[in-house]
């Protein structure tokens, strides 16, 4: 496969912000959003999928988090789409389980070009750190509707709010890694009997 990268910007009222993704990458992450528990979560995604974020974000914090958080999704999933290319060749599915301590979660993707974002987590708490928990919906909406993906996330259990989330990121990242890898049977063809994804 040739180099799995992209570079997406977008630039609103709202927001300023600028990704960079290596698919084959390290696992490094360089990110300041300015919502310091979403980087937090952004370096899980890094290490656990093992591909380079690079992330410039500015947005207008002094509202809220909201546009950030949303724009960041969207912006990702669009730098996923065009790294990832016409998907010859990959897995396609991925999917994770990951515990940590009393929680654990499942992330299951499908790289099937219909964007489906089917969520059911119950956060034990409404913020974490100062990051609102109901903007994790919205940031796997963003990147849902713009990789166009099928992805289905499942809290299974856990009364930290922070673990909680903690599984999620890191079961998201591990199932990226499994959906985008090279598929040595498939080299080649596309992992779909229509013929394209």
């Amino acid at each position: 496969m040739s180099a799995r990268i992209a570079t997406v910007s977008r630039d609103t009222n709202e927001t300023q912000i600028t990704v960079s993704v290596n698919l084959d990458g390290e696992g490094r992450l360089r990110s300041d959003t300015g919502v310091p528990f979403l980087d937090h979560m952004l370096d899980q995604v890094a290490r656990h999928g093992m591909v380079d974020l690079d992330i410039d974000a500015k947005g207008d914090l002094h509202i809220d988090d909201h546009h950030t958080v949303e724009d960041l999704g969207i912006t990702l999933g669009q730098a996923f789409h065009q790294a990832i290319g016409d998907k010859r060749g990959i897995y396609r599915y991925g999917h994770a389980y990951v515990p940590l301590d009393e929680a654990l979660s499942r992330v299951v993707i499908d790289f099937s070009g219909r964007p489906g974002l089917y969520m059911n987590v119950d956060f034990t708490r409404d913020t974490i750190g100062r990051m609102d928990t109901q903007l994790f919906w919205e940031f796997f909406q963003g990147f849902v509707n713009h990789a166009r993906v099928t992805l289905h996330i499942d809290n299974i259990k856990g009364f930290n709010a922070h673990h909680q989330a903690e599984t999620i990121f890191k079961a998201f990242g591990r199932a990226l890694r499994m959906a985008v890898a090279e598929d040595p049977r498939m080299a080649g063809q596309m992992p779909s009997t229509k013929g394209s994804l």
